[in-house]
């Protein structure tokens, strides 16, 4: 699904570059996330001054990747697909499609600037639903493809509730769980798919795990941590073979890792009344709601991990 976007606007620009890419094309993840938030920041302002509409927006990182990076936010290995996340207020001037239309042309001039002369980004297909995000304010979609072929892809999730970037990635995860639980329901046995495909999937369990391993129980980091570590040296030493890849799979399937995820978010959840297996039918105002108990898990070692990037750097500049 797209829309026909309105013509950009010639604006001067306050956005700050960071120096996201470094030798062998390799990305380093603190800067990333931080030219996420430059990126809102600077469409905020633009919006602000074009269109005189005040719309405050966070972003980062989708995809947790930082989750397995250097001690300096170095990515471990070249990334082709780049994802960030970005939240919206609810209720303003852009519940008007033409408003939106408005945010979205912005949000393509500043990315595609935030990221030059490295990758030329060209808007390629906006407006898609988000799979399993609110039926009534569903999140939407941004996708950007790079002509010199440094990365496949940018993708934009773009979600209705205006938060810390922190608080969305938690939110997040539970709609993952429930893209990815068709891949690892064990009343349904094990998925025929691409390798190349469940590569990026294995990746992704591992990411959630990492992501929410502080709010997982004892007994499941217990039986969890043997099985990342060995998907993690796999992934390290790189992982191409496709009977080792749907191997790694079928281990994964076999272990009912999916279940122990969900256990970690199920509970805190229910408390509030919301079943994390029907998250489409939430209320609007529960996008992107993270209760407390899983917040204050979760979210200090993600900002500990970001403070040590910040710190690493320092020191290489000393």
């Amino acid at each position: 699904m797209s829309f026909t976007l309105l013509p950009p606007q010639e604006t001067m620009t306050e956005l700050v570059k960071t120096p996201v890419f470094a030798d062998d094309n390799l990305i380093n993840l603190y800067h990333l996330n931080e030219l996420y938030q430059n990126v809102a920041t600077e469409v905020s302002r633009r919006m602000r001054e074009t269109h005189h509409m005040d719309i405050p927006i966070t972003s980062g990182i989708w995809g947790g990747t930082y989750l397995i990076a250097r001690p300096n936010g170095l990515a471990r290995r070249r990334i082709w697909r780049l994802y960030s996340i970005v939240n919206l207020p609810q209720n303003t001037l852009l519940d008007k499609h033409q408003n939106l239309e408005r945010l979205v042309s912005i949000y393509c001039d500043v990315l595609a600037e935030a990221f030059s002369p490295e990758l030329e980004l060209k808007l390629k297909m906006w407006g898609g639903r988000l799979p399993f995000s609110n039926s009534v304010k569903p999140s939407l979609t941004l996708h950007m493809e790079d002509a010199t072929d440094r990365v496949r892809w940018l993708r934009t999730f773009f979600v209705w509730k205006h938060v810390s970037w922190e608080e969305s990635i938690i939110s997040d995860t539970v709609r993952i769980l429930k893209e990815y639980k068709e891949f690892f329901d064990l009343s349904k046995g094990p998925v025929a798919k691409d390798p190349k495909e469940i590569k990026y999937l294995l990746q992704d369990i591992i990411i959630i795990y990492r992501t929410l391993e502080n709010a997982c129980s004892e007994d499941f980091q217990e039986h969890a941590n043997p099985i990342i570590k060995k998907m993690m040296e796999r992934f390290m030493a790189g992982l191409h073979d496709p009977t080792e890849i749907v191997d790694l799979y079928e281990m994964v399937f076999k272990n009912a890792l999916i279940y122990g995820f969900e256990e970690s978010l199920e509970g805190p959840y229910k408390k509030a009344g919301l079943d994390i297996h029907n998250m489409e039918s939430w209320p609007v105002e529960k996008i992107n709601w993270v209760p407390d108990e899983l917040k204050e898990k979760i979210i200090p070692p993600i900002q500990k991990l970001f403070a040590g990037f910040k710190a690493e750097l320092a020191k290489e500049k000393s």
